[in-house]
């Protein structure tokens, strides 16, 4: 398997730190002579999480370089990004792009990284990776993010929702076979497999965005009426609709209200373990 041509192109190199105080390089290295930080905080990785990852690496490939520390005889220590090296070995990747550091000062990287993403035309998924990296290795929320880009935090947060795509449909966006507005209509569908079909629909038939729009709207008004026994749906208060979308921009999930009569019940979708610790970190941060 070969690391997607594009992904080392005007992607890749669009988060490549420039300037010789940074002391920063890049290069396609060998995955195996790559060994896992002995001062990672994470111990446990969900493997649910990983399959995901290691799914989209197989579809769209590695679209956001790991970054290590050189070490004696052509070994590397990562210093971020062991989920994408853990994925890219377990689907059988021999090399991997890399940002090659000779320290692992995160502060300078990071304002490195930031930098470059506000001047590069990145593609839909490669901004999103680029903030996931933001979050999850250097610890930046989705509102320090949107700061540092000049974007406002319910653009960061949708852009990352994104990569809860299922992996044929993230292709299709990188492919260009879709556009952001096409992917984002498809998040409004619980069912993955009908999502992919609709997706496939999308491309081999040339639809817009609002034909998506639509077809979601219809599958979900269809669900609805299943579970309902088909009675006309009673409008719900204005102020609930609002809040069930600001939850969704905070918390980058699929989020749901019941209510009826002052009473309701909240339900927030996870996909994995990971994604329901850093749901709970979004309320609890310390």
């Amino acid at each position: 398997m070969s690391i997607r041509r594009s992904g080392l192109g005007r992607g890749l190199e669009a988060l490549i730190p420039r300037g010789e105080e940074i002391n920063t390089g890049f290069a396609v290295i060998p995955i195996d002579r790559v060994s896992a930080n002995p001062h990672q905080p994470r111990s446990v990785f969900d493997e649910e999480a990983l399959a995901s990852l290691a799914a989209s690496i197989v579809e769209v490939g590695v679209l956001q370089p790991i970054i290590v520390r050189e070490g004696e005889e052509g070994s590397y220590t990562l210093v971020a990004g062991e989920r994408r090296w853990r994925a890219a070995k377990k689907v059988g990747l021999k090399e991997i792009p890399a940002i090659l550091r000779e320290s692992d000062d995160r502060s300078l990287l990071t304002e490195a990284l930031v930098e470059n993403l506000q001047r590069e035309d990145l593609s839909p998924l490669e901004e999103a990776t680029a903030y996931q990296e933001l979050l999850e290795d250097f610890g930046l929320t989705h509102e320090d993010v949107g700061n540092r880009v000049g974007k406002s935090r319910s653009a960061v947060t949708n852009s990352l929702r994104l990569l809860q795509l299922p992996a044929a449909i993230q292709g299709k966006l990188e492919r260009g076979e879709l556009s952001a507005g096409h992917a984002r209509a498809l998040l409004g569908l619980e069912d993955r497999k009908f999502a992919e079909h609709i997706a496939e629909r999308a491309v081999e038939e040339g639809w817009s965005v609002r034909q998506v729009e639509d077809a979601v709207r219809a599958r979900n008004e269809a669900v609805s009426d299943d579970h309902t026994g088909r009675r006309p749906a009673i409008p719900r208060p204005a102020a609930i609709v609002e809040l069930e979308q600001r939850l969704r921009d905070r918390l980058s999930a699929r989020v749901k209200i019941k209510y009826a009569n002052d009473r309701g019940k909240l339900v927030i979708d996870f996909n994995s373990l990971d994604d329901l610790e850093r749901i709970y970190r979004q309320f609890f941060p310390g």
